[in-house]
Protein backbone atom coordinates (compact mmCIF):
# COMPACT_ATOMS: atom_id res chain seq x y z
CA UNK A 1 0.00 0.00 0.00
CA UNK A 2 1.54 3.71 -0.92
CA UNK A 3 2.20 5.87 2.19
CA UNK A 4 1.31 9.19 2.35
CA UNK A 5 4.67 10.13 1.17
CA UNK A 6 4.00 8.63 -1.95
CA UNK A 7 0.79 10.37 -2.64
CA UNK A 8 1.89 13.58 -1.99
CA UNK A 9 5.09 13.46 -3.97
CA UNK A 10 2.92 12.36 -7.02
CA UNK A 11 0.97 15.24 -6.29
CA UNK A 12 4.21 17.29 -6.22
CA UNK A 13 5.42 15.78 -9.95
CA UNK A 14 1.64 16.50 -11.65
CA UNK A 15 2.29 20.18 -9.94
CA UNK A 16 5.61 20.53 -11.48
CA UNK A 17 9.07 22.20 -11.14
CA UNK A 18 7.42 25.93 -10.96
CA UNK A 19 4.58 24.60 -8.71
CA UNK A 20 2.96 26.05 -5.70
CA UNK A 21 2.39 23.48 -3.35
CA UNK A 22 2.70 24.55 0.46
CA UNK A 23 2.51 22.16 3.06
CA UNK A 24 -0.46 23.37 3.77
CA UNK A 25 -2.05 23.23 0.08
CA UNK A 26 -0.41 19.16 0.34
CA UNK A 27 -2.48 18.14 3.04
CA UNK A 28 -5.68 19.34 2.22
CA UNK A 29 -4.65 17.24 -1.55
CA UNK A 30 -3.43 14.18 0.24
CA UNK A 31 -7.38 14.31 2.57
CA UNK A 32 -9.22 14.55 -0.50
CA UNK A 33 -7.28 12.00 -2.71
CA UNK A 34 -8.18 9.72 1.15
CA UNK A 35 -11.38 10.51 0.88
CA UNK A 36 -12.25 9.51 -2.72
CA UNK A 37 -10.35 6.65 -2.55
CA UNK A 38 -12.63 5.74 0.49
CA UNK A 39 -16.08 6.64 -1.02
CA UNK A 40 -15.07 5.56 -4.84
CA UNK A 41 -12.96 2.28 -3.90
CA UNK A 42 -13.93 1.42 -0.58
CA UNK A 43 -10.66 1.31 0.78
CA UNK A 44 -7.79 3.76 2.08
CA UNK A 45 -5.26 5.13 -0.25
CA UNK A 46 -3.03 5.01 2.48
CA UNK A 47 -2.74 4.09 6.29
CA UNK A 48 -1.56 7.11 8.13
CA UNK A 49 -4.04 8.90 10.01
CA UNK A 50 -5.63 12.54 9.52
CA UNK A 51 -6.43 14.56 12.17
CA UNK A 52 -8.40 17.71 12.05
CA UNK A 53 -6.01 20.68 13.27
CA UNK A 54 -6.65 24.33 13.44
CA UNK A 55 -5.65 25.08 9.46
CA UNK A 56 -7.97 21.62 8.12
CA UNK A 57 -7.23 17.74 7.92
CA UNK A 58 -3.38 17.11 8.96
CA UNK A 59 -1.58 14.03 8.24
CA UNK A 60 1.20 14.50 11.23
CA UNK A 61 3.42 12.13 9.40
CA UNK A 62 3.31 13.99 6.30
CA UNK A 63 3.81 17.82 7.54
CA UNK A 64 6.51 16.74 9.57
CA UNK A 65 8.45 15.53 6.64
CA UNK A 66 8.09 19.09 4.76
CA UNK A 67 7.63 21.82 7.48
CA UNK A 68 10.92 22.32 6.95
CA UNK A 69 9.40 24.59 3.95
CA UNK A 70 7.21 26.22 5.67
CA UNK A 71 4.91 27.91 3.88
CA UNK A 72 7.11 27.91 0.68
CA UNK A 73 6.92 25.68 -2.45
CA UNK A 74 8.01 21.88 -1.63
CA UNK A 75 9.93 20.53 -5.08
CA UNK A 76 9.08 17.58 -6.66
CA UNK A 77 11.41 14.37 -5.74
CA UNK A 78 13.07 12.88 -8.28
CA UNK A 79 13.27 9.67 -6.50
CA UNK A 80 9.65 8.89 -7.16
CA UNK A 81 8.33 6.00 -8.64
CA UNK A 82 4.62 5.41 -10.05
CA UNK A 83 4.83 1.37 -9.79
CA UNK A 84 3.75 1.85 -6.36
CA UNK A 85 -0.05 2.55 -7.47
CA UNK A 86 -2.48 0.75 -9.15
CA UNK A 87 -3.49 2.37 -12.59
CA UNK A 88 -6.73 3.18 -10.38
CA UNK A 89 -5.11 4.99 -7.97
CA UNK A 90 -3.34 6.86 -10.27
CA UNK A 91 -6.35 8.02 -11.98
CA UNK A 92 -7.84 8.84 -8.64
CA UNK A 93 -4.87 11.12 -7.53
CA UNK A 94 -5.32 13.25 -10.84
CA UNK A 95 -8.62 13.43 -10.81
CA UNK A 96 -8.40 14.78 -7.01
CA UNK A 97 -5.37 17.28 -8.57
CA UNK A 98 -7.45 18.39 -11.67
CA UNK A 99 -10.62 19.44 -9.37
CA UNK A 100 -8.40 20.76 -6.07
CA UNK A 101 -5.24 21.42 -7.95
CA UNK A 102 -6.19 24.39 -9.07
CA UNK A 103 -7.21 26.32 -5.71
CA UNK A 104 -5.26 27.69 -3.52
CA UNK A 105 -3.95 26.34 -0.21
CA UNK A 106 -6.59 29.04 1.71
CA UNK A 107 -8.96 28.33 -0.13
CA UNK A 108 -8.72 24.42 0.09
CA UNK A 109 -8.03 24.83 4.12
CA UNK A 110 -11.89 27.35 3.69
CA UNK A 111 -13.56 24.27 1.91
CA UNK A 112 -12.41 21.69 4.69
CA UNK A 113 -13.77 23.97 7.09
CA UNK A 114 -17.01 23.61 5.69
CA UNK A 115 -17.24 19.82 5.52
CA UNK A 116 -18.30 17.26 8.60
CA UNK A 117 -15.38 15.35 8.78
CA UNK A 118 -13.34 18.56 9.92
CA UNK A 119 -15.98 20.66 11.76
CA UNK A 120 -17.30 17.34 13.31
CA UNK A 121 -13.57 16.54 15.04
CA UNK A 122 -11.85 20.20 15.54
CA UNK A 123 -12.15 21.18 19.14
CA UNK A 124 -10.72 24.34 19.85
CA UNK A 125 -7.66 24.37 22.33
CA UNK A 126 -7.97 20.84 22.20
CA UNK A 127 -5.40 17.84 21.51
CA UNK A 128 -5.66 17.38 18.04
CA UNK A 129 -7.86 14.60 17.15
CA UNK A 130 -7.84 11.79 14.58
CA UNK A 131 -10.51 11.71 11.88
CA UNK A 132 -12.14 8.48 11.54
CA UNK A 133 -12.18 7.02 8.02
CA UNK A 134 -15.66 6.25 8.28
CA UNK A 135 -16.92 9.28 8.53
CA UNK A 136 -14.47 10.46 5.94
CA UNK A 137 -16.12 7.68 3.30
CA UNK A 138 -19.69 8.53 4.54
CA UNK A 139 -19.45 12.41 3.62
CA UNK A 140 -17.53 11.74 0.59
CA UNK A 141 -20.01 8.99 -0.40
CA UNK A 142 -22.85 11.25 0.59
CA UNK A 143 -21.60 14.94 -0.51
CA UNK A 144 -19.04 14.78 -2.65
CA UNK A 145 -18.94 12.03 -5.04
CA UNK A 146 -21.67 12.09 -8.17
Amino acid sequence: MPSCIDVAEYFLILEGEDGEISNLKLQKLVYYAQGFSLALMGRPLFQERIEAWMHGPVVPDLYHRFSKYGSNSIPPSNKFDPSIFSRDQLRLIEEVFDVYGQYSAWKLRQLTHEEAPWCDNYKEGAFSREIPQDEMERYFSENLVN
